[in-house]
């Protein structure tokens, strides 16, 4: 700033004004240059650089007054800046109004007269080209509400026949062409975090990158310090509010265009040296500028019909392309591949305010003090015909005609008496501060405060003492909401808001917008369609419950199939089930609903970006989870079985059943073994009792699965990174469908070879082997036993003996016929162990079995209530089934046989041969019964085999090897 005085004032060369307008100009502003030249000389001691700029500010004002083309700026929801805009409206009735927002939401704007504001035009992409794919999806928003200048310009330009509105800024593409990686949060990283738990509401824009008109707040820090310091404020939107807001309601056009001038070049000359973004913002200006005079020179309309609607920052441009007289040559770039999509989004006051950076608040006392100055000023404002929520105008008997506006030399200074006028102090409006006081208390009491009458008058003197404090005559909304928080506020909150919120509800609230049925893309109106036979208002916010009995109105199955599509395709809590489920081969008959579409009524648009139909929108994310860059085995069996599950056929699901056995020969670890094997099962299950027979994409996924496993088993029992749950999984794969792969080709010895090459080293994994060597045969059961008495036996293995139980458990899921050996593993510990050892192992044995084995317990508990006694009186006289001592001659561990004599274990048998006659009568076999004390005289057993050899043999071939 300080270089700047070598060619002038704040000025270089190229931004010098024209002779004529500068000779002009120096005529009218020469006394505000000569009271800021001598304030200049009196704070800085002589001339330089303050004088500069303070000077610099003047020109930028008048050379701002003198375009032939009337430039209005604004502020983005500013209630002075639009009552400014609808009076103005009415006195020049312009042909042309350019507005300063992204040209490609234009086709847009005329469906707001189907929404209920706030509301925010959207451009979406969800598959960029010409961007990195981690940007996506790219959405940039403008949020629109009645209270803002912009608003005010396009319904008077919608609703006036023969007006053209042209949106003049920079497009959504060239949004993240311009900026390295969303430039336009900077407003929100700079703005300080709202107190208290933020509302819901201000999510509604998601993670959309905002674009407002006049970004209007102070870009050095110390200078905004400075501001609120002195101010006595303490944040940006107070400052404005009383400083700026207050004082431009009643002014008059010219002035509040040169005080609008003049703020934004105050802090665009005091603004950092960011250089990135003072790039863009002269970019967007060059471009904005090259726009309007692309469409003067096509249309062939006069600048002084014409009104220039941007924001003051950019207002008070310096640019050389500046004004329809501009000689700055300046190339529009050409936008990228990438698809936008466009549309309405509802948002809130809320949304607003967390996205720019505003107080909490700020935007509802906004719209407060827009419907007062209506009411002072008796300015009759624009609304689009057929507003959603709007009240009608009243009709004016006399309407006053229009104005022609002054020419642009005729502009006199008007900034001299407006800094040096004093402020004019509103008078106390007793009634009004009495009844916000009486209201906040009420209120406060709803929300279960102890509050009182007392406190009310301590709210209404506080207040006005604090007004008095910050050298304010009439409490402002924020000196109540202080007084309010100090005076009722006391140490908790009793409820779900706090005396902050509860001030902001009561001076307007948090006005949420609604995208009418009209304005919806086809996909929202689909649904809704599809859902009619609800007969619920799906667009009011809050949750609807929806109950669907099938049985008796089948038309509903079509409304279960959308619920569900919904559930799968939305956020949680837009349709949330509360009774039914639909899982593979099984459909709920009845069903219960908690909706709340009107909430989420931005995602369900979303949606709309994606396809015409929720069902393409389906399939379009499930083939992009099938055929992303990291896309795993599990994943696409889930994308199987959803397929299967919303869209119903077969064709999406063979094509992606294809998919995921490409994925799977090509993983190379065992990370989503557990997932695939559960994912499998069901699915088998499914086609089983669905299918005449199995498609074949699941037969070649066992093959592959049962060899891909196979290799992997060896590495999968060593390897540090995989965990004893994924190997477990891994056998439970190979073992559960070992008959499936035999019967299809598959080698039964790949298996035999990938157990006996594992050679685990932890004691969970050593555990999990056994447990697989006893299913293949290699080890019998009583060696397992006999190995788990030699760990307890042993002291120094004691120690780890929780782990060797926590690898039985989760061998339960491969050999799910171990849960007998896993009950006795316990029980003898427990028995054997004494309680010095026992006690300190016993919490590490209780989190291993939680953290690693908690979908198991119930397959434990059902094994240890058959085994133990039911009754307590029992327990002491009990015997442990592994404790009892066979008979001499009865195979080990044949309990039915060593029950009792010989032939004792055929006796229900012989009581009653009903049964085993009519499975006789059923194979074609005669014969009678001998007596159940005789044995057979000759081994009758045999007869079978001496009849059909063939088996015998073969079984013979098959064992020797011959």
């Amino acid at each position: 700033m300080t270089g700047s005085s070598t060619n002038g004032p704040g000025r270089t060369p190229s931004m010098q004004a024209p002779a004529s307008a500068n000779s002009s100009g120096q005529a009218s502003f020469a006394a505000l240059r000569e009271q800021l030249h001598e304030a200049a000389t009196s704070f800085a001691d002589g001339p330089g650089a303050l004088e500069g700029i303070l000077l610099g500010m003047v020109d930028d004002v008048d050379r701002a007054v003198r375009e032939p083309l009337e430039i209005f700026p604004v502020c983005h929801h500013s209630p002075a800046s639009a009552l400014a805009m609808a009076r103005r409206l009415r006195e020049k009735q312009p042909k042309v109004v350019y507005l300063e927002l992204c040209e490609d939401m234009e086709p847009l704007l005329d469906e707001l007269r189907n929404c209920r504001l706030p509301v925010a035009v959207q451009a979406f992409a969800s598959d960029v080209d010409g961007f990195p794919a981690e940007w996506a999806p790219l959405s940039v928003v403008a949020p629109i509400t009645e209270a803002s200048a912009e608003y005010q310009a396009i319904a008077y330009a919608l609703d006036t026949p023969g007006v053209e509105l042209v949106l003049v800024d920079r497009s959504s593409d060239h949004v993240f062409q311009w900026d390295s990686r969303y430039g336009e949060r900077t407003p929100q990283e700079q703005s300080p975090p709202a107190d208290g738990v933020p509302e819901p509401e201000a999510a509604l824009h998601g993670e959309a990158v905002g674009v407002e008109i006049g970004d209007l707040r102070p870009r050095f820090a110390e200078l905004e310090e400075h501001l609120l310091r002195h101010g006595k404020v303490r944040h940006w939107s107070e400052w404005w509010h009383q400083y700026v807001e207050v004082p431009l309601g009643d002014s008059d056009h010219d002035a509040y265009r040169q005080v609008m001038f003049l703020v934004g070049s105050l802090f665009r000359r005091l603004a950092p040296g960011d250089g990135d973004r003072v790039r863009v913002d002269e970019d967007r200006e060059r471009y904005m500028w090259t726009r309007i005079r692309e469409h003067l020179a096509a249309g062939g309309a006069a600048p002084e019909d014409c009104l220039y609607v941007c924001g003051a920052f950019h207002a008070a441009s310096r640019v050389e392309e500046f004004g329809v007289a501009g000689s700055g040559p300046f190339t529009i770039s050409p936008r990228s591949a990438t698809t936008w999509q466009h549309g309405l989004i509802p948002s809130s006051h809320a949304a607003i305010e967390a996205q720019f950076g505003l107080a909490p608040g700020s935007v509802s006392i906004a719209a407060t003090q827009w419907a007062k100055n209506l009411k002072r000023t008796r300015v009759q404002p624009y609304r689009l015909a057929g507003q959603d929520g709007a009240k009608k105008p009243r009709a004016t008997k006399n309407a006053a005609p229009a104005v022609a506006a002054p020419p642009p030399e005729a502009a006199e200074d008007q900034l001299s008496g407006f800094l040096r006028r004093p402020p004019v102090l509103d008078t106390l409006d007793e009634a009004e501060l009495l009844g916000w006081s009486v209201d906040i208390v009420r209120a406060a009491r709803r929300s279960g405060y102890l509050a009182s009458t007392a406190d009310a008058i301590a709210v209404f003197e506080t207040s006005i003492l604090l007004a008095g404090m910050r050298d304010r005559a009439k409490p402002t909304p924020y000196d109540f909401q202080d007084a309010a928080i100090t005076c009722i506020e006391k140490d908790a909150v009793p409820g779900r808001r706090d005396v902050r919120r509860l001030v902001e509800i009561m001076m307007g609230g948090d006005r949420i917008g609604r995208v009418g049925y009209d304005a919806l893309p086809p996909l929202a109106r689909d649904v809704h369609d599809r859902l009619a036979p609800l007969e619920l208002k799906l667009q009011q916010r809050g949750v609807q419950r929806a109950l669907l009995d099938m049985n008796s109105r089948p038309e509903l199955g079509a409304c279960s199939d959308v619920l569900w599509m919904l559930r799968r395709l939305m956020p949680h809590g837009a349709a949330r089930p509360i009774m039914g489920e639909r899982k593979l081969g099984e459909r709920s008959i009845q069903e219960s609903w908690d909706l709340a579409l009107g909430t989420h009524q931005r995602a369900l648009i979303e949606l709309g970006y994606e396809g015409v139909s929720i069902e393409q929108v389906l399939e379009q994310r499930l083939r992009r989870d099938a055929y992303g860059p990291r896309a795993t085995t599990a994943g696409v069996l889930a994308a199987v079985e959803d397929a299967t599950l919303y869209l119903g056929g077969r064709r999406l699901a063979d094509e992606l059943g294809a998919r995921a056995l490409e994925v799977l020969a090509a993983e190379r670890t065992v990370d989503g073994a557990p997932e695939v094997l559960r994912r499998v099962r069901g699915l088998l299950a499914y086609y089983r009792t669905a299918e005449p027979v199995l498609p074949p994409w699941v037969e070649s996924f066992v093959k592959a699965g049962y060899a891909h496993y196979c290799t992997l088993l060896p590495t999968a029992f060593t390897d540090e990174d995989a965990t004893v749950g994924q190997v477990a999984a891994m056998l439970g794969f190979l073992f559960s469908m070992e008959s499936l792969a035999l019967s299809l080709g598959c080698d039964r010895a790949q298996l035999e070879l990938a157990v006996a090459q594992s050679r685990p080293t932890d004691p969970e994994r050593t555990a999990l082997l056994w447990a697989a060597q006893v299913q293949l045969g290699a080890l019998s059961r009583a060696e397992l036993r006999e190995r788990c008495g030699e760990l307890l036996a042993n002291p120094m293995v004691v120690p780890a003996y929780p782990r060797y139980l926590s690898g039985f458990v989760h061998a339960l899921v491969p050999v799910p016929g171990l849960a007998d050996v896993v009950v006795e593993a316990v029980s003898n510990a427990f028995g054997r162990l004494p309680d010095p050892v026992l006690l300190p192992w016993l919490p590490s044995l209780i989190t291993t079995l939680r953290a690693g084995a908690a979908d198991l317990a119930p397959l434990l508990i059902r094994e240890a209530g058959r085994v133990f006694p039911a009754r307590l009186a029992a327990l002491d006289a009990w015997v442990p089934p592994w404790r009892e001592a066979p008979e001499e001659g009865a195979p080990g561990g044949d309990r039915m046989r060593a029950a009792g004599g010989g032939g004792r274990g055929a006796a229900l048998l012989f009581a009653h041969p009903g049964t085993l006659d009519a499975v006789a009568e059923l194979l074609g076999c005669d014969g009678a019964w001998a007596a159940a004390d005789e044995g057979p005289a000759d081994p009758a057993g045999a007869v079978l085999t001496a009849r059909h050899p063939d088996t015998a043999i073969a079984w013979e071939s098959l064992l020797t090897g011959s």
